[in-house]
């Protein structure tokens, strides 16, 4: 598949998309991306155990199996990027409950071993979706 991008604002924005689309049921309309890189920065937006291409939920009640699936987007949004992993500066965890902690940290320390970004942990009432436990924001700078 060909992962859309457009150029905005001096900027490549990465799978462009409106939340109309996303969020059906939700009477908004805003034009977003997946990703956005800013010369050699990448920002992306939070990711949470969404199918990028079906936009399917996945691993609903399994807060390990939601961690692995928000680090396989990371890992693709980043690859489309032109980065990778490694090159993840600073991450923001999102949780809806901080005993799903253990869980979702297990899957991340595993997933960025060696990497040693900076960090912030937060525990919040909510995400956009009720099935969704955790969701992580990630920036990452291209060597």
């Amino acid at each position: 598949m060909t992962t859309d991008r457009i150029t905005a604002g001096g900027h490549v924005r990465i799978r462009p998309f409106n939340t109309a689309d996303t969020y059906p049921e939700q009477n908004l309309s805003n034009d977003l991306c997946q990703a956005v890189v800013a010369g050699d920065t990448v920002y992306l937006r939070g990711q949470v155990a969404q199918d990028l291409e079906t936009r399917e939920c996945v691993a609903v009640g399994d807060p390990a199996g939601q961690a692995e699936k928000t680090m396989d987007n990371i890992e693709l949004l980043l690859r489309e990027a032109g980065a990778a992993l490694e090159h993840i500066v600073t991450c923001h965890v999102y949780l809806t409950d901080i005993r799903h902690r253990e869980a979702v940290y297990g899957v991340l320390g595993r997933r960025l071993k060696g990497v040693f970004p900076c960090s912030t942990g937060l525990v919040v009432d909510s995400l956009a979706r009720p099935e969704w436990v955790v969701e992580v924001t990630v920036v990452a700078v291209i060597p």
